[in-house]
């Protein structure tokens, strides 16, 4: 490879979790979503292949009064037949980063990138439990929220508003986001693609590089 020459990137793979409790060390999983794109934010599969689990909460086990008041029907899910074990939800989220990332890559420099907004909290679960899943992926991380700190103090604009269904339709790549859903897993990652694309055609130098 020549000076001139830069790597990209060989993947994007969004990723976002729920948690039963906002203390990191004692929480454990209640959702997690993924959604793999290229550098340019579009889609590296289908979007019937995007991944959206719910984790059994096992009997006996507590989720923390906040989530309880603002994830009641997620954790109802998470009590149900559609929730699947942590160890199932690895499996899949690995075979999907095998299928479209072709991992797992032995040089770091090849592995897909974690993406998402303040992705280290989620990074911090996925380190605990899902080993299979990590170790597919590069140790840097792509957070929107740094991104979202620059916008603001730099540029002087509001941040991009998750709430607005017509500029989430429009950045997101393909569309078909039908409503605003905070705390749900995947359309946290929509939203977060969305939001990155928007502070990318919008982001401009005003000075020397």
């Amino acid at each position: 490879m020549s000076e001139t020459e830069i790597k990209t990137s060989s993947a994007y793979v969004w990723f976002d979790a729920e948690f039963t409790s906002l203390e990191l060390d004692a929480a454990r999983l209640l959702q997690v979503a993924v959604i793999i794109t290229d550098h340019e934010l579009n889609r590296l599969h289908p979007p019937e292949a995007e991944l959206n689990l719910c984790i059994r909460l096992e009997e006996g086990e507590d989720v923390s009064p906040w989530v309880t008041e603002n994830l009641s029907g997620l954790v109802a899910r998470c009590r149900s037949d559609e929730a699947v074990s942590v160890e199932e939800a690895d499996r899949r989220m690995a075979a999907m980063l095998d299928r479209y990332c072709g991992t797992p890559h032995e040089e770091m420099a090849d592995r897909p990138v974690l993406a998402g907004n303040s992705v280290h909290n989620d990074w911090f679960l996925m380190r605990r439990f899902l080993p299979e899943f990590s170790l597919r992926l590069h140790y840097r991380l792509l957070d929107v929220s740094a991104i979202k700190i620059q916008w603001m103090d730099w540029i002087g604009k509001e941040p991009f508003n998750k709430d607005d269904i017509s500029l989430l339709n429009e950045h997101f790549p393909g569309g078909g986001i039908d409503a605003a859903n905070a705390h749900d897993a995947l359309f946290d990652i929509k939203a977060s693609i969305a939001e990155l694309a928007y502070y990318r055609r919008n982001l401009t130098h005003s000075g020397p590089l």
